[in-house]
């Protein structure tokens, strides 16, 4: 495609010695941008977090660069390279498998080691299963008023995994993950005993791509859903509404909760009351009713 012609793409300057750090598609090729396409095919070559991945992407829109393999296990030795690159005043891209680079994929310390080493980072946004999830979740959004947490991916450890629970338990923010197929039916089940039966949930599967599915659903459902479901393969993205506070709960005792249930399994209540005093500068008293609150949702620890 011939890209030169369109003016707006030169609406802000294209700098030597930078990193362009450039979003990809989930899933549909026809989610590329433009200014994606005007920059890769600008650039004097392009790291990728797998190349493999991403030569058919690059192949299909004609774009023949050199390409530098770049992922979380070589992330600091191939910034080095990058800002060799940059110092001979190159242009550089970074793409990752997809989506945006960054978000529970590679580029952040690429990113921090150019910044550090003096270049310039540019960020041409794009495709991002988050934003992609949010913008079609309806319900799920509405009780904390467009507020969310991305935790990244759920854990598969049992402590993180605890901490992960009592977050989407107590946090009045709308919460989003992502899920791996061979963990989502596991996963699913537990938030259905795990949280109250009114609470919002969209499960989000394969997005933008021919099996997309977008599901809403109280938690209370979701044991017949997972029953019924047609297919649990590809990537999945949860969504849960965030706790709604009661009437007689001031505004941030969600907020509180958290740090106390996150403190309950290891600290008695007078324990837990005294870190949320001094790392927060709550009253005792406060704290401890806090504390108090925490150790009556688990009573078993």
């Amino acid at each position: 495609m011939d890209l030169s012609n369109l003016d707006f793409l030169k609406q802000q300057d294209m700098p030597s010695g930078a990193l362009y750090m450039v979003a990809t598609p989930i899933g549909n090729m026809g989610d590329i941008t433009l200014r994606a396409l005007h920059i890769l095919n600008s650039v004097d070559g392009i790291a990728c977090e797998d190349t493999r991945h991403s030569g058919p992407l690059l192949q299909y829109f004609g774009i023949h660069k050199k390409c530098l393999a770049l992922h979380e296990h070589n992330e600091i030795t191939g910034a080095q390279t990058i800002i060799e690159r940059l110092s001979q005043n190159e242009r550089w891209a970074y793409i990752s498998d997809a989506g945006t680079p960054g978000i529970s994929d590679p580029g952040a310390r690429l990113v921090n080691a150019v910044q550090k080493a003096g270049f310039r980072i540019i960020p041409v946004p794009g495709a991002s299963a988050i934003s992609t999830a949010i913008s079609a979740s309806g319900t799920v959004m509405l009780p904390s008023e467009g507020r969310f947490q991305f935790l990244g991916f759920w854990p598969n450890k049992a402590k993180e995994r605890d901490v992960f629970i009592q977050e989407l338990q107590t946090s009045s923010k709308t919460t989003i993950f992502f899920e791996s197929p061979h963990h989502i039916q596991a996963t699913l089940a537990l938030l259905g005993k795990q949280l109250e039966p009114d609470r919002q949930i969209v499960v989000g599967r394969e997005l933008t791509k021919k099996f997309e599915q977008l599901v809403s659903l109280k938690a209370a459902d979701i044991a017949q859903w997972l029953k019924e479901a047609e297919s649990l393969r590809g990537e999945f993205i949860i969504l849960v509404a965030g706790r709604q506070a009661n009437g007689s709960e001031a505004p941030e005792h969600a907020s509180l909760l958290l740090w106390a249930n996150a403190l309950s399994p290891y600290l008695a209540s007078k324990e837990i009351a005294a870190v949320l005093a001094q790392v927060l500068g709550m009253s005792k008293k406060e704290a401890y009713q806090v504390a108090l609150a925490a150790k009556e949702q688990n009573p078993e620890k």
